[in-house]
Parts: C-alpha cells; sequence; structure tokens
C-alpha cells in the first residue's frame, strides 16, 4: 500500500492539504495517510501525530520563546515519518516548520519525494533559500504563476496550480436566515486564527464595532473563527455587551456568511482571496508587537502585505498596519466604502482584473495529479 504522510504547520495550511487530498481519495482508494494536521484533515478521516495547535506559532519573538518545544515537535515529526517510511512527504505552507522537517527527513531517507504545496515568498523576502531547497525538494507546488522563475533559475521542479481558495464553490447555498435575522446588512470580520493574533486585534475590532453603531443600526458582525477559539470570542463579545455581533467556526456557514455580507474587515493573510472571490470589498489590517514588526520591516523587500497588492503594485484593497491599525482608522476606511458605492464597485472591478491571474479552477485537482503521479 502507497502511503503519504501529509506535514502542516497552521491552520491554513490544514485547509490546503485537505482540499488536495480529498481530490486524490476520489481516485486513488488504496493510500494510507499519516499528518500533522487539524480538523480538516481529521474530517477526512486523517490521523494527526500531535495536536497542530502545539506548533501553531507566530512571529520570530514567540518562536523564539518557544524554541525548544518546537525543535522537539520537529525531530519528533522527522522520527515519526521515517518510520512511517512514506512514498511521499507531502508538506503544506508554514516553511519556517515543515521545510526543516523536510530537509532533515530527506538526508535520513532520500527515498522519500519530497512534494511542497505554497512556495515560500522568496520574492518578498529572503531570495537566496530557493538555493537550498534544490537539495531537498523533488517538486514545488505554486499557488501564483510568476512564482514559477524562481525555482526555473535554480532547476527545481515546480508547477503552477492556481490557488484553491478561488476555486468555483459549486456547493448548496445554505439558510442562515436563522444566524442572521431581521434582515440585518452583514460585516464579516476576520480577526486571526491565533490566539496572538486575537490578543492584539480583538480589542481594536470591538472598539471599531462600539463606533459603527453609533452611526448604522441595521448591521450584524460576524466573527469567522476555528472551532479552537470560537467560544473564546463569542465570550469577549458577551462580555462587552455587543447584541449585533456572533461568531461562527463552521466552514460551510462562513463561506455562506462571507458571500451575504456587504463588507470585510479581514487580517492579513490567505482569506483576502477568499473574499475577493466572493467579490466583497474589503480592508486589510494586521498589527503585532514592536520587536516583530522591525524584523520583518528589515527584512521584507515589499511595499505591500497583501498579494492583490503586491501584484497590482498598488494599494487596491487599503492596509492598515501597525500603527495605523486602530479603531478609528478602521471605521474611517469601512464608513467611506459603506457610504459610497461606487467606491466599492471600483475596488472589486480592480481586484477581479488580477485574481483571474491567480486562478485554474481546478488547482486541488492539479496538484492531486502531481501527488498521485508520484507514487
Amino acid at each position: 500500500m502507497k502511503k503519504i504522510f501529509i506535514l502542516t504547520g497552521e491552520p491554513s495550511g490544514d485547509k490546503l492539504a485537505s482540499a488536495v487530498i480529498s481530490k486524490v481519495k476520489l481516485t486513488n482508494h488504496a493510500i494510507k495517510y499519516l499528518s500533522v494536521g487539524g480538523v480538516h484533515l481529521n474530517s477526512l478521516g486523517i490521523k494527526s501525530i500531535y495536536d497542530l495547535n502545539e506548533v501553531t506559532h507566530i512571529g520570530f519573538t514567540s518562536v523564539f520563546l518557544n524554541i525548544i518545544k518546537i525543535k522537539k515537535k520537529i525531530n519528533e515529526a522527522v522520527n515519526k515519518i521515517i518510520e512511517f517510511k512514506p512514498d511521499i512527504l507531502f508538506s503544506v505552507d508554514s516553511p519556517d516548520f515543515t521545510l526543516r522537517i523536510a530537509e532533515k527527513v530527506k538526508k535520513i531517507n532520500p527515498n522519500i519525494k519530497t512534494i511542497h504545496f505554497v512556495a515560500p515568498q522568496i520574492w518578498a523576502w529572503r531570495e537566496g533559500r530557493v538555493k537550498k531547497f534544490k537539495f531537498f525538494l523533488d517538486h514545488v507546488l505554486l499557488l501564483f504563476p510568476f512564482e514559477k522563475r524562481y525555482f526555473e533559475k535554480e532547476n527545481i521542479q515546480s508547477t503552477f496550480t492556481g490557488h484553491p481558495l478561488l476555486e468555483n464553490d459549486e456547493k448548496a447555498k445554505i439558510d442562515i436566515s436563522q444566524i442572521i435575522k431581521d434582515h440585518k446588512k452583514i460585516i464579516s470580520i476576520f480577526p486571526g486564527s491565533r490566539k496572538s493574533e486575537l490578543n492584539i486585534h480583538l480589542p481594536i475590532l470591538i472598539d471599531f464595532i462600539n463606533m459603527m453603531n453609533k452611526k448604522y443600526n441595521d448591521i450584524f458582525y460576524v466573527f469567522h473563527s476555528t472551532k479552537e477559539f470560537n467560544k473564546l470570542i463569542q465570550d469577549k463579545l458577551i462580555k462587552k455587551g455587543l447584541k449585533n455581533c456572533g461568531s461562527i467556526s463552521d466552514e460551510k456557514i462562513k463561506s455562506e456568511i462571507l458571500k451575504s455580507s456587504i463588507f470585510a474587515v479581514a487580517k492579513s493573510g490567505t482569506v483576502s482571496l477568499e473574499i475577493c472571490n466572493a467579490k466583497i470589498p474589503s480592508i486589510i489590517i494586521y498589527k503585532m508587537n514592536i520587536i516583530n514588526f522591525l524584523i520583518v520591516k528589515m527584512l521584507v523587500k515589499v511595499k505591500y502585505a497583501n498579494i492583490i497588492n503586491i501584484a497590482a503594485n498598488d494599494e487596491v484593497i487599503p492596509e492598515l498596519i501597525q500603527s495605523n491599525c486602530n479603531s478609528q482608522n478602521i471605521f474611517n476606511k469601512v464608513t467611506n466604502y459603506l457610504d459610497d458605492n461606487e467606491l466599492m464597485q471600483n475596488q472589486i472591478y480592480k481586484y477581479q482584473k488580477i485574481i483571474k491571474d491567480f486562478k485554474t479552477n481546478r488547482s486541488s485537482e492539479i496538484a492531486a495529479s502531481v501527488l498521485t503521479n508520484c507514487l
């Protein structure tokens, strides 16, 4: 029986991996799986060797403070992978975690094929890393077409798949009328999937909603959460007395909520592509501790945080980063858009022109075919 070990490092990678593996499972039933994964891979019946939350850390200082624990988890994963003897090690995103493991595994057993999904952002920072990848990566699956040249230069096999989050969603419509009553307008809020992000973003977003409630009385705010932090967010909203807010963790309901929204406020990350694919206007926020920010500022060579803005070389979607990420600025930006329909439609028009180059509508299928062809 053929074997695949799936290696992720955070919830977004778990979601991407599950989209690919679900396609593999449609045509290949005789494959044994093991993973470092979360709820999405678990829903496919794939066991994780440990809780994904044990390795989901953000920022340089968080990693530094947990370095001994992370090293232990890296070594534990390497040992389990070698013991499992997979035909393929399928690593997804979180390169500072997953690629360290892939490199160690390849040194111990060169016969294990290493395929990595979501290329490290070498176009944004640390481009020199790609020279090292050729010694332990057999194939890289790319989300964006412009990434291919970086890997071709080092003769690393790569395939442009497009982004799975941009695939057309043909799922049946879900009735959300019992969740959002009184026909209120919806603003979707994506505060982040890590506790450190929530600790920083939630107070700012709650203040923002309080400001909005003084101007609008027909809006319901839905926080898109992971199952792990759904109750934490709900408790915070209740404690602050916000009755026109809720928190959702179910993926199918979240998707329908987003599509029914008039606007979205989202932390910087891949979720922005989902928002764009749903044709919802938005702004991007992000704030981190000052040490992390200074380190990132020294290393990153791109002007923008959001991939849409990077590709356009223009701030198509407003970014409120670091000191600009405060409740007053968020309120000002959101109300500017809500009071100007032409502004919202113009944003949608601009980013639709950009994401069409990121789409194949077969992303998961293409990635799955690379995996099966390597078995």
